[in-house]
Parts: C-alpha cells; structure tokens; sequence
C-alpha cells in the first residue's frame, strides 16, 4: 500500500513538473475549458433568474385564483358618421352576481373597474390610469403602503371621495411636498381627498393571453363605488378629434377557488357560464395555476438549451485537451521509451499521462467556476436583469469539465502506454 502511495505521489509529483515546464501552452489549453465552465454556469443563472421572476409574477396572481378579464371585440363595420354608438363589452355586475350565487367551489369574487383619465393637481397634470378597486386589491397585487392607508370597506360602503396614489403619481404632482390629505382631480371634474401612496412596483409582463401587461406606478386608486357613482358606466375617449363611447362596467374579476384542485374545473365551469351571456367572447380567462406550471416546463427546456450550447465549448476544451496532449506524447516519445526500460509498466504511463490531463482539466474547471460565480452579477449590474444561481450548476459544471477533460485525454494516455519500448528509444 505505502509502496503504492509512493508510486503514485512519484507520478503525480512528474505530472505536475511536466505541466510547469510549458505553462504558457498549459494555460491556453486549458483556456477553453474554463470559458466552457464559466459559460455554463452563467447561462443557467441567467435562465434560472428569468425563469424565478416570471414565476414570482404568475405566484403573485395566487395558484388558487381565476382572473377574468373584459376584452374589446372586434367592432363592426359602420358608417363614418355614426358617432353616437356606443359599444358595449366586457364582464357585468350580473356576471359577478351570477359567479358568486351559482358556482359552489368559488369562495370570493373581487372586481375592479380601470379607465385612462386626466389626473392633475394644480399645474402637474399627468395621464394615468384610475382604478375602482375593494380593499383586497392591494393585499392581491402585493401592493405596499409608504404612507397613509388604503382604500377601506367603509370607503367603499360611503361612496367617499378618497384615493391612494401610486409612486410615479406622486412624484410628478407632487415633487416637493407631502400628497396626503392634498386634493386630486381625475377626468374633468372630479376631485379626491389623497389617503396614501403605494411603493414603486416593478411592472408585470403580460401573462397568458388575456392579461395584459401593467404598469401600477401611475395609477389611482379609489373605492369601487365611487368610481361608478362618479364616472358612470359609459367612458368617453377622444382620439385625433373624434370621440368614442364604450360601455364597461367591470374591467376585471379575480375568483378565489376552495382549494388547488378545484381550480381547473372552476375555469372551465366560468367560461362556459359566462359564455351563456357573452355571445361575443368579449372576456378572457386566465388561469395562474397553469401559467406556473407553464413556466417551470418552460424553465426546464430554457436550462436544457442554454446548457447544450455552453457545453458546447466544454467539448471544444476537451478537443483542445486531446491535441495538446496528442502532441506532448509525440513530443515525450524518448522518455517513454527510458520509463518503459527501466520497469515503467503500460500502466504507469497511462496512469503518468491521464494525472496530466487531470490536473489540466480540474485547473480549467476552478477557474472556470471563479469567472462563472463572478459573471451573473456582473450582467445583473450591467443589464439589470435578474440572475439566479442554482445551487448545483458550479458543481455541475465543474464535474462535467473534469469529465471531458480526462474523456478525451484517455485516448493519448493510451497510445503513450501501448509504444514499443525498444522504437520509442530509437526516437530522435
């Protein structure tokens, strides 16, 4: 055992001795395998950070929730100056009634109404959007509350003219003085008594093909009721000098389902309900449940693309490792020859030559981990995306490198150990 151990340490000991002789070429072989590895690594913490914020998003809607959305449909086809038609589309508060009384699994409904207005204050005007909400709105969309309070039931119970306003509202209207307790005018006439503000919130991606994208920075919020006391249900709108009429009552329904598993056959039990009054499919149904499930789908091909591709270069560092090596026991032909005369079996060269491609390949795949753990947080820097490092990439990826890296030094290993002993010494 000692004996072996000494063979061994002997051999090591030579490897590395080998390697310091030509560090230069030493360090451009294994160059490529650490830009492999480090690419590796940074391609999945790259994915892996799409793939949580997306998924961040879609958990925010809540797994147990159904989103109903009003969509415009397509208008027909009218003469020019009919300019006194209105259109009506969307979800109704009927349809919330009917929700709430006919489908057992469903355990809350919350709706909301928004429109563009004008919002001013003083010479600061802004255009924003205005959104009749209940005071679960904020807890739903993970609003959070800097300073006052929110929309609450008694609001919402009173009809009163209060409103919360996002960050962006806020710093535009009022730049340099506190906005609770100041008035705001939304649309033309109408004027609100500010009760808070609501932190910045990073806009959410469109998500399915119902939910749009939203931006809650320059939104108002005022109870429900008010706003369909105050605005009515008919919104005008004026494009290029002509002017539009549209009837909506509710721009949105979130249903909460009893459990996860009744989610799905709650979807399909809405659409068909409200496909009964909707002739035409002017709302959409989206469910987050499987948008989640989506995405973690998504995720698993995005890190099994981007893995490929990265591993790509690991296999062109492995090409790399076998020339080099290929052309070191050419190089090394006459010391073969000597270890082999002197009692060096084929094992031992084998053993010689693959310590070599070992100690290569390990230094190739650290290095490449430090770039690698170094790289995510220098994009999100530079970029501002969102980088997430799984756990196990930097030991994948180094495991991987030392794989291809003694793979293909096992083939100059081997034609090193089967030279004849007596024509490698004749070698010049």
């Amino acid at each position: 055992m000692f004996r072996l151990f000494r063979g061994s340490a002997f051999t090591f000991g030579l490897a590395i001795r080998n390697l310091a002789l030509h560090k230069l070429r030493s360090f451009l072989t294994v160059l490529g395998l650490i830009f492999g590895v480090a690419s590796v690594i940074a391609m999945l913490a790259v994915a892996e950070g799409a793939s949580v914020e997306a998924q961040k998003q879609i958990e925010q809607l809540g797994a147990t929730n159904i989103i109903l959305v009003s969509k415009k449909p397509v208008e027909e086809t009218r003469p020019r100056n009919d300019e006194d038609r209105i259109l009506e589309y969307g979800l109704t508060y009927d349809d919330l009634d009917r929700i709430r009384q006919t489908v057992p699994t469903v355990t809350g409904a919350i709706a909301l109404r928004e429109s563009r207005q004008e919002i001013r204050h003083l010479d600061h005007k802004l255009e924003g959007r205005v959104v009749g909400v209940t005071p679960d709105y904020a807890q739903m969309n993970a609003l959070r509350v800097v300073q006052g309070r929110f929309i609450r039931e008694l609001d919402v119970e009173q009809f009163s003219n209060v409103c919360v306003i996002a960050s962006e509202v806020a710093e535009k209207l009022f730049p340099h003085e506190d906005p609770i307790d100041k008035t705001l005018r939304l649309g033309a006439q109408h004027y609100y008594r500010i009760v808070g503000t609501t932190a910045f919130k990073a806009p959410s991606a469109g998500t399915g093909s119902s939910l749009a994208a939203q931006e809650f920075n320059r939104d108002v919020y005022i109870p429900i009721s008010t706003d369909r006391v105050r605005f009515g249900e008919v919104l005008s709108y004026a494009n290029q000098g002509t002017f539009s009429w549209e009837k909506l009552e509710l721009s949105q329904v979130t249903v909460k389902c009893s459990d996860v598993a009744a989610v799905k056959p709650t979807a399909r039990v809405l659409e068909s309900l409200l496909g009964q009054f909707h002739p035409k499919s002017d709302f959409g149904v989206t469910v987050p449940l499987e948008l989640l499930e989506q995405a973690e789908k998504t995720k698993r091909i995005f890190n099994v693309v981007l893995g490929s591709i990265a591993g790509i270069s690991l296999l062109v560092g492995g090409i790399g490792i076998m020339n080099i090596m290929l052309a070191t026991v050419t190089e090394r032909t006459r010391e073969i020859g000597i270890r082999r005369a002197l009692g060096a079996s084929r094992r031992d060269i084998t053993r010689q030559f693959l310590i070599e491609t070992a100690v290569l390949s390990s230094t190739g795949g650290s290095l490449g981990v430090a770039l690698g753990l170094a790289v995510p947080d220098a994009i999100g820097r530079l970029s501002g995306m969102t980088t997430s490092m799984p756990p196990w990439a930097p030991l994948a990826a180094f495991a991987v490198a030392m794989f291809v890296g003694v793979g293909f030094g096992l083939y100059p290993a081997r034609r090193a150990a089967a030279m004849d002993p007596v024509e490698a010494l004749r070698a010049e």
